[in-house]
């Protein structure tokens, strides 16, 4: 059983997509307070980004920001929360963000979402951390990934533990149930790096 004292949550920052989106980043939020699990996110007010800090601040939760200067603006920052670290580059944003959480789950997003959800599992690959990494797979999202990740295992590009170490589920409760009972697999980071 892992101890999610607290849950990094990547997510796109964009307010033209569907309102499925957002109403699942803020049951997410919910979900987090709920189960006083602090939300550790990239401090934004728009898109998914706000609606999951917005789900967690109405329940009550903690809600930690890491943000760059130049975000961190009132039309950008997300106001109420716990606290704002502000960090000089993107580099030290993320690194910042890895090393409060316990826990990384990736909402819908873009280029960033996908930036930071990759870093986060090739360091789970070569053994920097063995945190269990989720997908909150609303409306099908991931699905294509997924499909492109499984094209990676059948081509001998990861191992199939590295696949089945991506967590998945359309439903927040049983995505962080998921996270709580995993087990990171140590012996694919030994194979892994006597490979490399």
């Amino acid at each position: 059983m892992n101890q999610l004292n607290s849950i990094c949550v990547f997510c796109g920052s964009s307010d033209s997509v569907h309102a499925d989106y957002l109403l699942a980043a803020r049951q997410m939020g919910a979900e987090l307070a709920k189960n006083n699990i602090r939300l550790i996110y990239g401090g934004g007010k728009t898109g998914l980004m706000g609606a999951v800090a917005e789900g967690v601040i109405e329940k009550g939760g903690e809600a930690i920001g890491v943000i760059i200067p130049s975000m961190n603006t009132e039309a950008l920052a997300q106001e109420g929360l716990t606290r704002m670290e502000v960090e000089p580059t993107m580099h030290a944003r993320k690194a910042q963000m890895h090393e409060l959480a316990d826990g990384f789950i990736a909402l819908p997003g873009g280029f960033g979402t996908l930036d930071e959800l990759f870093e986060t599992l090739t360091w789970k690959q070569i053994g920097e951390h063995s945190k269990p990494v989720g997908l909150l797979d609303v409306r099908g999202y991931y699905q294509p990934m997924l499909r492109m990740i499984e094209h990676f295992d059948k081509e001998g590009f990861i191992f199939s533990e590295h696949l089945k170490g991506i967590l998945h589920d359309a439903d927040s409760t049983a995505l962080l149930e998921a996270m709580g009972n995993h087990s990171h697999s140590e012996e694919s980071v030994k194979r892994w790096m006597r490979q490399e």
